[in-house]
């Protein structure tokens, strides 16, 4: 008999979904929020049209959450704006 521990196979890495979820956001503090996703690249089409300003999506209820300009409000996070219509997410690589 040896000593040696049985070999382990290695994990496998991370899976991303194939799937975008029903909810994403880019702010940290939020719950809806998943770094591994953004970081492959995530775009948006708002009634046809390809949004580049999105903070926050929900395809379920039909919204976005846009930054307005620069403005920020007293805590440095952007003034956004929700507006109601298709949502189509997919992923950009």
């Amino acid at each position: 008999m040896t000593d040696t521990p049985p070999s382990v196979p290695p994990a496998p890495p991370a899976q991303l979904p194939a799937q975008l979820p029903d909810r994403l956001s880019t702010n940290p503090k939020s719950p809806h929020y998943d770094e591994a996703l953004l970081t492959r690249g995530v775009g948006i089409k708002f009634d046809g049209e390809e949004k580049t300003n999105v903070e926050e999506y929900c395809v379920s209820e039909g919204w976005v959450r846009l930054a307005v300009g620069k403005t920020v409000d007293r805590k440095g996070n952007p003034l956004t704006i929700k507006l109601k219509g298709k949502v189509e997410p997919y992923f950009l690589k």
